[in-house]
This record gives structure tokens, C-alpha cells and sequence, in this order.
């Protein structure tokens, strides 16, 4: 009786635990964390300060005594004690501010392709550590083809692309397993480096990495009527390299875009690879089907078209393609037989979970 009682207090959740982002989807409510993947520590008292993007807004302005951890790198867990306080932050905020519900909840989290074992526990042992009673592991990019709607169940070829902050995956789906897969420590973080580098190199400027992502955004924002190669106008605060002053420089989206073709290069020669790698006959599908893009640095303007132009296939960036994944975990969640057919076992458990 009192377990059926727990069962009807508790959530199904599901985790989207990024380098960059960490986003959480509630049952019946949808998604309702999108917060970075960032924790500010005071190393004097050994106590967080803040987490998400409170603590994002501290970055480059805290003291010596003041730590900002990330604690994922490359989309794994690289510090776990700092991971598990930020699940548990988290957690216990949707608990207590918007459902109010009591007992452990079911957790669907995702992993990359080429996780290891020791990763993987990490993983599971965090998201217990903070709170869940029973955990199921699928694929990221599983799930970011769910959250597509794209017909994996199918005895047909499905590619997606799934550009993050610390990794992009690039992978051929059939009957809802991978067939064909690369995976890359590239992405986002990677471009907004390639930002400040130039910053640096060109104009003798130090900007800080929120400043080089925020013009990533802004480039990704322009308006259709102007091409990628366009003069669209971005402006870039920081400190001149020389003179140790404020300055702030006018640089062309063409120019930003033409920072970041090494790293659009890197992901075009691993799509090409992944085509290579896949049976002619799902190659068939992915030519009628396209490539399917996901992950917030799908929307970088000027990259699926280059994708297109580079595979002659066609390219689709999906609707709100960087909540696609942990979309496609809550559909996982509502679907028993779906669930069981694309869980990951876990470590600990042959079935998939542990409790």
C-alpha cells in the first residue's frame, strides 16, 4: 500500500546532464530546468555559493577564495562530488517550488555513445546520490531521435547529428539501435574558444568566454534575409591585450564564421566518415530522409546548409533542437516498452536500472 502511495507522490524525471547545460523534464509538466552546468564553490568554507545560472553570471568577476567548477567535461562527469551537489540542487528545487511531491522518483538520464564503464557508474551513482530511486541509461542520441520523431523503430536509416557544448555525436539509426556511429570531443565550447582566440590573435584582445558564446547566439540569431557571409555586425567587449583597458571591437558575422570553419570542417569530415561506415541500403534512406541536426550548435547560421552542401543531402535543423534530447527522454519515460527496448544496462544491474 505504501509503496503504491510513494509511487503516486513521486515523479518520473528525466535528465539531460550536458557539458554547457543540464536540463530536467518532469512528467505532466515538461521541462522545467535549463540551467548551465556550472557551480560556484567557496574554497574557505567549503560550501556552494550558487549553482546554474546564478552561477554563470559569476564567472571571470569572483575572488581567489571562489571556485567555478564545471563539472562535466566532453559531455562525462569529471568531478562527481560536484555533480551530485548539483543534481541534488536541482532536484530538490522542483520538489519544493513546484510539485511538492514526496518519495524517490524514477530517472531516465542520458549517456554518450562511447561512455565507459567507470563513466557510466559516475553517472548512476550521482543521479542516485541526489535522489533517485530507480535509474534507466539511454543514449543521448537515441534520445535526441525520439525527441525528433524520428522513426527509429523502423527497419530503416535515420542519421542525426547532436552538436552540444563538450561533444558532438554523429549517428546512423535502424530498428532503434545505432548502426554506424562517430563521436567527438568538438562542439560548442570548442567554437566559442575559436572566438576568443581570434579576439586575441587579430585584435589583441582578452574576451571572456560568455562574451564569445553571446556573439555564437547573436550570429545564430540573424535574420534570414542575411546570408551566413553576410556584414552583419557583432560587437565584443573585453580587455586590450596591450594596455590592460577596457576596449570593445566591431567584428563581421563573415569574420566569425570564418573562425569557426575548422571546427565546422571537423564535424563535416565526421559526417562523411559515418556515411562511409553505413550499408548501402540505409544509405538509401538517409538520402530520401536527410540529416537530422540537434544540440544548440545546430542553429549556428550557415551550418546545415555547408552540411548540405559538403554531403548533397538534405539537412533539417529540429524545432527547439537543444531540449530535444531530454523531450525524447520524456517520451521514453511515458512508454514502458519503449523504455525497456532502448535502456542501456547498467553496471550495476543486467536489467538496465538500479535501485
Amino acid at each position: 500500500m505504501f509503496g503504491r502511495l510513494f509511487k503516486t507522490l513521486s515523479k518520473d524525471i528525466a535528465i539531460d546532464l550536458g557539458t554547457s547545460h543540464t536540463l530536467i523534464f518532469v512528467a505532466d509538466k515538461g521541462v522545467v530546468v535549463n540551467e548551465a552546468s556550472i557551480v560556484a564553490v567557496n574554497t574557505k568554507t567549503d560550501q556552494i555559493l550558487s549553482v546554474g545560472e546564478e552561477a554563470a553570471r559569476m564567472v571571470g568577476k569572483v575572488p581567489p577564495h571562489i571556485i567555478i567548477s564545471k563539472p562535466l567535461v566532453d559531455g562525462v562527469i569529471s568531478d562527481f562530488e560536484i555533480t551530485e551537489k548539483m543534481l541534488k540542487y536541482f532536484m530538490d528545487k522542483i520538489n519544493r517550488q513546484q510539485f511538492g511531491f514526496f518519495g524517490r522518483p524514477r530517472v531516465v538520464v542520458g549517456i554518450p555513445l562511447d561512455v565507459t564503464e567507470v563513466e557510466k557508474k559516475a553517472v548512476e551513482d550521482s543521479v542516485v546520490s541526489a535522489g533517485a530511486k530507480d535509474v534507466y541509461m539511454v543514449e543521448n542520441i537515441i534520445a535526441n531521435a525520439i525527441g525528433a520523431r524520428l522513426p527509429i523503430q523502423d527497419a530503416s536509416g535515420n542519421m542525426i547529428v547532436c552538436i552540444g557544448g563538450g561533444l558532438t555525436e554523429i549517428a546512423v539509426i535502424s530498428l532503434s539501435g545505432v548502426v554506424a556511429w562517430k563521436s567527438i570531443r568538438m562542439a560548442g565550447e570548442d567554437m566559442n574558444q575559436d572566438i576568443v582566440n581570434f579576439a586575441r590573435n587579430e585584435f589583441k584582445i582578452i574576451i571572456g568566454e560568455r562574451v564569445a558564446e553571446q556573439a555564437k547566439i547573436d550570429l545564430s540569431r540573424a535574420t534570414e534575409a542575411e546570408s551566413p557571409m553576410s556584414s552583419h555586425e557583432l560587437k565584443l567587449q573585453g580587455r586590450d591585450l596591450v594596455s590592460g583597458l577596457p576596449k570593445e571591437i566591431t567584428v563581421s558575422g563573415q569574420q566569425i564564421l570564418q573562425t569557426l570553419e575548422r571546427s565546422v570542417k571537423t564535424i563535416i569530415d565526421n559526417i562523411k566518415d559515418t556515411l562511409e561506415l553505413t550499408p548501402p541500403e540505409l544509405i538509401a534512406d538517409i538520402y530520401k530522409r536527410g540529416i537530422v541536426l540537434t544540440g544548440g550548435g545546430s542553429l549556428l547560421n550557415g551550418l546545415s546548409e555547408a552540411i548540405m552542401k559538403a554531403t548533397k543531402i538534405p539537412v533539417k535543423v529540429i524545432e527547439d533542437p537543444t531540449t530535444c534530447g531530454v523531450r525524447g527522454m520524456g517520451i521514453i519515460l511515458s512508454d514502458e516498452s519503449l523504455l525497456k527496448e532502448v535502456t542501456i544496462p547498467s553496471s550495476s544491474k543486467e536489467d538496465g536500472f538500479i535501485r
